[in-house]
């Protein structure tokens, strides 16, 4: 397929906001592309050339994108972010600077689908000395073979922002309209993609072998299945009205963690299904002596601790999750505990539809407990709303979040809150807090500052420090008249900007707003010593 006809649906897509237009468009394009290409074409639509759980980055930033536009037009890079400033968007920046472009290739060759997304995927394997500049020739390459178009949504995506407006939900839709028959067809090709939630593949399996194709998916280790999320509950009394006795658990300030054994590997992989595995080495040993089963898949919660095995906050584990280098320093230094609450799948058997009560007695049986190591979450059967709430006063006393409630006969159900585990968490307080900083936005939001940072006062030195970034809470357009819009905070904070670098700004701290948050927590990431969690 010729990248020019994927970028025309690129346009179609972008020009309708209605969910059924753009099923019916992916729905006519996966039908007409070749079942060589679909795989690709697919994960191109969603703005991807890996899936989202597979690990890999392609490692731009935005400063290099700059750059390679500037290599690929003749424009200079000034000129480029000056741009830049004006649209916030790169694609559009590209798309302008390839239509008047200075310079132009004597070598003229047509794009095809393959040839993009090979090339995009090339970017995530470049690494060692030089490899900066290979991955800025590579784009540069690309754009200069471009039509301009093209050169929009190429650097949109290496970007990972398409702004197509297409959502999984819309993906899975075409495929089943696409290939499939109208009745049983979503309900079979959503079970397949919650358990195997590769796009590419389940749509090349619908266009080739049909329902019977689905039909026949099986869970992979070391390919994450879609997680069970819990609701908010008002109160503990609410969720013993419904259902009586429940199972209370601790709800643990740490990372959500989906980990697959299969013999001597074990892969580790959060509640957003990212690839997390090389970061918790100490993770992957524990789980090979502790895990009794050859095969498993189990749930839980990775809480860093001290040196006193006392839990530390999110924003401590954070720093191991977002490290990719001197990883084992980064054991040494923040150890952690992990600490199990499910599991759905046990030597080829899937267990996603045993009640909860069940679930947990097969994890008892199949987990060695190790003390300061991995340990099942603490966990009581009640339907005495006091015992319940003391249970729950226990758990904030120990520094965690508060309280799961599980109805001891649900099922284990993908990826959707649909009951069966009601989350009990504090409610939000308020403090008055300087805004400090932002940054421009971008698409329909340019013009305008967003994502705004926090300060607070130290009373010591009146200095105002960082603790916290914030993007809610401000309008796009007014909807009553106490709403506070992006162009309306943006006129009040232009004339406080005190200094400015790229698409960051930093103010004269005189607007103060009013933030309700959930917790205030040590971390490392602001100056202040603490951040805000939401």
């Amino acid at each position: 397929m010729k990248y020019s006809e994927l970028v025309k649906v690129y346009e179609e897509l972008e020009r309708t906001s209605s969910k059924l237009s753009k099923t019916d468009i992916l729905s006519e394009l996966f039908k007409n592309t070749t079942k060589e290409d679909l795989y690709q074409v697919v994960l191109l639509v969603q703005g991807l050339v890996f899936p989202k759980y597979s690990g890999y980055e392609l490692g731009i930033a935005l400063q290099m994108m700059l750059r390679a536009i500037a290599r690929s037009s003749g424009f200079s890079q000034e000129k480029v972010e000056e741009m830049f400033k004006k649209t916030g968007d790169l694609g559009l920046v590209a798309e302008e600077c390839v239509k008047t472009k200075k310079q132009v290739s004597l070598v003229k060759k047509e794009l095809n689908v393959e040839n993009v997304f090979k090339n995009l995927q090339k970017l995530a394997f470049l690494g060692g000395e030089g490899s900066q500049d290979k991955k800025l020739n590579l784009i540069a390459e690309l754009l200069s073979f471009s039509q301009p178009k093209e050169a929009k949504y190429i650097v949109r995506t290496i970007l990972g922002d398409l702004r197509v407006g297409v959502a999984e939900g819309i993906i899975r839709d075409a495929i089943a309209k696409a290939f499939l028959p109208e009745k049983e067809g979503i309900e079979v090709l959503e079970h397949a993609l919650n358990i195997y939630p590769n796009y590419g593949e389940i749509a090349v399996i619908a266009k080739e072998k049909g329902l019977q194709g689905l039909k026949a998916v099986k869970l992979k280790l070391g390919e994450p299945i879609q997680v069970m999320l819990g609701e908010k509950a008002e109160s503990i009394k609410e969720v013993v009205e419904e259902f009586g006795k429940v199972a209370a658990e601790y709800k643990y300030d740490g990372m959500r963690a989906q980990i697959h054994k299969d013999g001597e590997r074990v892969w580790v992989y959060t509640r957003r299904l990212e690839d997390v595995t090389k970061q918790f080495p100490d993770v992957i040993e524990v789980c090979k002596k502790h895990l009794k089963p050859k095969q498993c898949i189990v749930e839980g919660e990775v809480v860093a601790v001290d040196k006193n095995m006392s839990p530390l906050p999110f924003q401590i584990l954070s720093q191991r999750i977002q490290r990719k280098y001197d990883i084992e320093e980064m054991v040494g230094e923040i150890p952690i505990i992990i600490n199990l609450f499910d599991v759905v799948f046990v030597d080829g058997e899937m267990l996603f539809d045993k009640a909860f009560v069940e679930r947990r007695k097969i994890l008892e049986n199949i987990v060695s407990v190790k003390p300061g190591k991995i340990v099942l979450v603490k966990q009581i059967i009640s339907d005495n709303v006091k015992e319940l709430e003391r249970f729950y006063k226990e758990a904030l006393n120990a520094k965690q979040e508060g309280l799961f409630l599980k109805v001891l006969d649900s099922k284990y159900v993908f990826g959707r809150h649909v009951g069966g585990w009601y989350k009990i968490k504090p409610t939000m307080e308020t403090l008055d807090l300087a805004i400090i900083g932002a940054t421009w936005g971008a698409g329909k939001r340019a013009g305008w500052l967003g994502s705004f940072i926090l300060g607070c006062r130290d009373e010591k030195t009146g200095k105002f420090l960082e603790c916290g970034m914030l993007g809610t809470g401000v309008k796009e357009k007014k909807t009553s008249p106490t709403d506070m819009t992006f162009e309306e905070l943006t006129e009040m904070l232009k004339p406080l900007i005190i200094s400015e670098k790229g698409s960051n700004v930093r103010f004269s701290p005189k607007i103060v707003i009013s933030v309700d948050y959930q917790e205030i927590q040590a971390s490392p990431n602001y100056e202040s010593g603490f951040a805000l969690r939401f």
